[in-house]
């Protein structure tokens, strides 16, 4: 169903205690922040609500926190932030890999690589295959690799993506993610763990950190997700079992907007996807 159009959130957050909010397209462009939606967080908190913040991004925590000062994020917009870096990373403690191949631009990502357990490995020792991102997401493809993932696919390495996302749009530009790596090698046949949403761990940890934050586990009823991405916020909330608030000027702009506003046509067609999760309601930008 497509989700009603709304100019204002202040009615539909004070339904909820616990807002899990999506970072990239949602507070910030990549270069700067969008106030209104800090504002929003804002004064959301200022109620008693918990904002976690749940990004994809392939690094730990506290480089994330450096991007929201760098793009100017207001500090109390948010408690705690989720990132996929430390998603990958629990994981790779879990499984116990010792030599680990890096996929990703080190100097971008080195927060991620340098706790990693040694130094890369070549593909032919490896136990996994450690993905940030493409080594350069503006003039490669993922098809540029895939020489690497089929020698990768021929010894069965398991591949561990830090950053689930296809796509990211850095003020007009698009760049690739690994998640366009991830789901080639998983098309050929290859193992695949996913470090953030759509998959469940993501969802999971913000709902658990809200609850160290409040003191209890909150119930599902009174948790939003906020995202502008069908594929992994929409997504991520359905998994948990929570609402959803879609975002309508993030990475899906080029369908639904008509200038600064939604367009309804364009809300319904990607609404009316078989594979599009469902959303409570829709907003251009999140304002309160």
């Amino acid at each position: 169903m497509t989700p009603p159009i709304l100019h204002n959130a202040a009615d539909l957050l004070g339904r909820y205690d616990v807002i899990l909010c999506d970072i990239w397209g949602v507070v910030h462009d990549g270069r700067d922040a969008y106030p209104e939606a800090g504002e929003a967080l804002a004064r959301f908190r200022s109620n008693g609500g918990t904002v976690i913040l749940v990004s994809n991004v392939p690094t730990p925590a506290e480089n994330v926190e450096k991007v929201l000062e760098h793009t100017r994020v207001r500090r109390d917009a948010w408690d705690a932030i989720v990132a996929g870096g430390d998603i990958a990373l629990a994981h790779i403690a879990e499984k116990g890999y010792r030599r680990l191949h890096w996929l990703g631009p080190y100097k971008r990502d080195r927060a991620l690589f340098d706790r990693a357990p040694g130094p890369s490995a070549p593909i032919e020792e490896a136990d996994a295959i450690l993905c940030s991102g493409l080594f350069d997401d503006l003039n490669e493809t993922p098809e540029t690799y895939h020489p690497l993932l089929k020698a990768a696919l021929a010894r069965k390495l398991p591949f561990v993506c830090a950053n689930p996302d296809y796509v990211v749009d850095v003020g007009e530009k698009r760049h690739w993610c690994a998640g366009a790596l991830a789901a080639d090698y998983e098309r050929m046949g290859g193992e695949v763990y996913w470090g953030g949403k759509p998959y469940l761990p993501a969802y999971k940890t913000g709902r658990e950190k809200a609850a160290q934050l409040r003191g209890a586990l909150p119930d599902l009823t009174r948790i939003l997700g906020i995202g502008d991405t069908t594929r992994t916020d929409l997504a991520a909330a359905r998994t948990l079992g929570c609402d959803a608030l879609f975002i309508a000027a993030g990475i899906h702009r080029e369908v639904v907007m008509q200038g600064d506003e939604i367009d309804p046509k364009g809300l319904a067609e990607l609404f009316s996807a078989a594979d599009t999760p469902p959303a409570v309601a829709a907003m251009s930008y999140l304002r309160w």
